[in-house]
């Protein structure tokens, strides 16, 4: 079998890189090789690569088949170009020279393009990272608008349930007042009840009874026995043996 340019895996799972090798066609893929000429990293944007253009030049030239893969970073190195531009002079089409004003031309516009695809690029990636901190500024706005909405609803129901408290606090006030009132004016009813009907009826009840008909009947009766009938027993005698003796001496005065 012919002798190929192939990859060779190397590096961690999800972080591979590759080998560019030159081995036998009858070998493993990642078994054993003839000489390595380059490095492919898939893994970095862009891709890295790092190719010995003359050494893959060369074993083209010697008849080596590249795979898939490692074609397309020849053709992208200007390997494969070059070695077209090779056969035309050894065809006679052109001189050497002409061929590497051509390559050199090829060469040229190839860092042209590559040049304005890494502007182009890094313009996008700018472009994307403005658009992502524009949005991320959305965002932060509307979370914010959304958080001060709920501060201001809280404080709004804060201050309706402050306000009940409030005219909660003034109602029970209130009544605690209007219930003061009505036990005050209870209170002085009552007093008022006190004063009328139960001073009234010792006032006048009792001591009339008292002062009425007990002493009266004590000043009335006993005495009036005592004065009017037991002395004049007594003084009637005496009155009248005196103004027996004693009467002549008076009566010449008149």
């Amino acid at each position: 079998m012919p002798t190929k340019i192939r990859l060779q895996r190397r590096g961690k799972k999800g972080q591979a890189f590759y080998h560019i090798v030159i081995a036998d066609g009858r070998a493993p893929r990642d078994g054993k090789f003839i000489e390595r000429i380059g490095i492919y990293n898939p893994v970095a944007k862009p891709a890295e690569i790092e190719l010995e253009f003359d050494k893959a030049l060369d074993w083209l030239k010697k008849g080596a088949q590249p795979t898939d893969t490692v074609k397309a970073i020849l053709a992208f190195k200007g390997v494969m170009y070059k070695n077209h531009l090779l056969k035309g002079v050894e065809k006679g089409a052109m001189t050497l020279e002409q061929a590497d004003v051509k390559f050199q031309t090829w060469l040229d516009e190839k860092r042209l393009k590559i040049s304005s695809k890494k502007n182009e690029e890094d313009l996008n990636l700018k472009d994307a990272r403005k658009k992502k901190l524009a949005d991320e500024v959305k965002v932060n706005e509307a979370k914010a608008e959304a958080i001060a909405k709920k501060l201001n609803k809280v404080r709004l129901d804060e201050a309706a349930q402050a306000a009940e408290a409030r005219e909660a606090a003034a109602a029970a006030l209130a009544a605690k007042v209007a219930e003061l009132a009505e036990a005050a004016e209870a209170a002085k009813a009552a007093e008022a009840g006190e004063v009328v009907e139960a001073p009234v009826a010792e006032v006048v009840e009792a001591p009339v009874a008292e002062v009425v008909e007990a002493p009266v009947a004590e000043v009335v009766e006993a005495p009036v026995a005592e004065v009017v009938e037991a002395p004049a027993a007594e003084v009637a005698p005496e009155v009248s043996a005196e103004t027996a003796t004693e009467t002549p001496e008076i009566a010449p005065e008149a």
